[in-house]
């Protein structure tokens, strides 16, 4: 798990509680092991769960994101828990729009250990774009491109539980550059 100055990348959050939220998510065991392995920090039902975190009681909020890190912070992990919840909603209904087709060639993708991460990342990039420019244009393009990605990576877990680890850590890694900014923007609104 990346850590920088005790905060947890917020996209781990996101993508760990999108999956464990979503419906239709038959890796569960998998996704819960995440957590033993460090790949997410421990969660505590919605919260984050460290015994060192303090509490302030000044009721400033200014220092949650910093550096657009997430700090270990139950008001910010629950805003977290209700964009994911949202998102998963969305993703539900994206679902559909996912042929098989595209799954099964990113699985083979993940598969392949000669493949460096940054060449399954455009794998992953060029399947998300591809879907999303099949969509309705009624949603916004940067969300519509996020909840695929985390929905791609639902359906290759589904396919291929042992696939979990390296393909949330592709998604986290994908979202972080692609959009880490539109996720401060959403938890920020």
């Amino acid at each position: 798990m990346e850590q920088i100055n005790g905060s947890v990348r917020m996209e781990h959050v996101l993508l760990y509680t999108f999956l464990e939220v979503s419906s239709d998510c038959n890796f569960r065991e998998q996704l819960h092991s995440l957590q033993s392995q460090g790949i997410v920090p421990f969660l505590k039902g919605s919260y984050c769960y460290d015994d060192e975190v303090e509490l302030q009681t000044d009721g400033n909020r200014s220092g949650h994101l910093q550096n657009g890190e997430l700090v270990h912070d139950p008001e910010i992990n629950e805003i977290l828990r209700i964009v994911a919840t949202q998102l998963a909603e969305i993703g539900d209904q994206l679902d559909k729009e996912i042929k098989p087709r595209t799954v099964n060639d990113l699985v083979q993708h993940f598969l392949n250990e000669n493949l460096s991460g940054e060449e399954i990342t455009r794998y992953m990039s060029e399947a998300v774009e591809g879907l999303a420019r099949a969509l309705p244009s009624d949603m916004e393009q940067e969300k519509a491109m996020l909840v695929l990605a985390m929905v791609l990576t639902k359906k290759i877990a589904n396919t291929m539980p042992s696939l979990l680890q390296r393909v949330f850590s592709t998604t986290v890694n994908y979202i972080s550059q692609q959009f880490h900014n539109y996720i401060v923007r959403m938890l920020r609104d």
